[in-house]
């Protein structure tokens, strides 16, 4: 029998679905879970509103979370079969195999002489692949200093720690997600913006998600 035939599909209202596939989209995209008011805005309900499917997604034994915690949303293992089961999870980029040819060297300084290549440049192949890296998209100017803009895209690899003075991706109490330079304090980290209009972040409960390792931007 097909999962998508289940009693238990049958019972769920395409609302509580769309909340399934929108945790494990952003799970499977950005390696964190939504927050209620994330998940508010994307399907243009209340907070309330989603607050209670949720409340009943539980019940069903498809989500589980952290008391206390904003972004511990994850789907049970019976959540992700019911998924699995009904069509084939988000694919992430770093799958995809295509790939742009390199054709070789263009100087930016004194000219150089051409050189045709037979190569190809993907992003997998110059970052690495593998279930640890991901790509961010960038919305905001705190970091425009170093270059980096609204609409880019940062290459990051999941860790769960950092070195003083590396870009980071940072859960800050439990909820909202930054991208900003990392620095151990006595009491804490900053997190440091690269625009003097931005104050920098500290914080004694700062959860490290990943290491900024590229810049991906589209002209």
């Amino acid at each position: 029998m097909q999962l998508s035939m289940d009693p238990l599909t049958q019972r769920l209202t395409p609302r509580q679905m769309q909340i399934l596939k929108s945790i494990a989209s952003s799970q499977a995209s950005r390696y964190y879970s939504p927050t209620i008011a994330e998940l508010a805005d994307e399907l243009r309900i209340s907070r309330s509103t989603v607050f209670e499917h949720i409340a009943e997604l539980r019940k069903k034994d498809l989500l589980q979370a952290s008391p206390g915690k904003a972004r511990s949303l994850t789907l049970t293992l019976k959540g992700q079969e019911l998924l699995d089961g009904l069509e084939q999870p988000p694919e992430s980029p770093w799958q995809q195999s295509d790939g742009i040819p390199l054709a070789g060297l263009v100087a930016a300084g004194s000219p150089i002489e051409a050189v045709e290549n037979a190569e190809q440049l993907s992003l997998s192949s110059y970052f690495g692949m593998g279930d640890d890296m991901f790509a961010l998209e960038v919305r905001g100017d705190s970091m425009i200093d170093e270059d980096i803009r609204s609409g880019d895209y940062v290459i990051c690899r999941r860790s769960s720690t950092a070195r003083d003075g590396e870009l980071v991706v940072a859960i800050v109490d439990d909820d909202n997600a930054t991208l900003k330079r990392f620095y151990k304090e006595p009491t804490g980290v900053r997190l440091q913006p690269a625009n003097d209009q931005y104050e920098p972040i500290y914080s004694d409960h700062c959860r490290i998600e990943a290491i900024v390792v590229g810049l991906v931007r589209k002209l």
